[in-house]
């Protein structure tokens, strides 16, 4: 089935739009064998409107996070140490202080795999390119040493899969 706009070609979904005098010219292939998203930009000359596009690919790179007043900050993915929940909301927490998030742990969690974030608990997401050192204890938790001086536990639960995103 092919959505409303979208035209077929072989294995191609092809969508054509025109916003004043440039056109411009969507092809969606649906790769089953891919392992992750590709996208490819082609255009005759870096314009404004392929600019614009480049900026609207890499917002996904950023998390909208608000101040205690209240200001609107958008977040670097990578500068984020660590996600946690407290009082029934969740947190950001980078170098620059901390942040609420307008978003569900179990959310951010499978979304933040490729930028190796990873669950330490039930109510923490570590990401582990901000990891300064790991303490392993004898009662089977990790003790995490972030970059600004945050310990945080992992509970025995995500013990497994934080050694298996980490290679030891």
């Amino acid at each position: 089935m092919v959505a409303k706009g979208w035209t077929e070609q072989g294995k191609a979904r092809i969508l054509k739009t025109r916003k004043g005098g440039a056109g411009m010219k969507v092809e969606l292939r649906l790769e089953p064998e891919q392992s992750e998203v590709t996208v490819v930009v082609r255009a005759p000359a870096l314009t404004p409107e392929v600019e614009a596009l480049l900026e609207r690919l890499k917002e996904r790179e950023q998390l909208m996070g608000f101040a205690p007043d209240g200001t609107a900050v958008p977040l670097k993915i990578e500068d984020i140490l660590r996600f946690y929940g407290e009082d029934k909301g969740v947190l950001a927490q980078t170098a620059e202080g901390v942040f609420t998030v307008r978003r569900r742990l179990y959310e951010l969690s499978g979304e933040l795999e490729q930028w190796r974030f990873a669950r330490i608990s039930h109510s923490e997401i570590v990401n582990l390119g901000q990891v300064k050192a790991l303490d392993l204890t004898l009662t089977g938790t990790i003790r995490i040493h972030l970059t600004d001086g945050t310990v945080c536990y992992a509970s025995r639960r995500y013990v497994k899969r934080i050694k298996e995103v980490l290679g030891i």
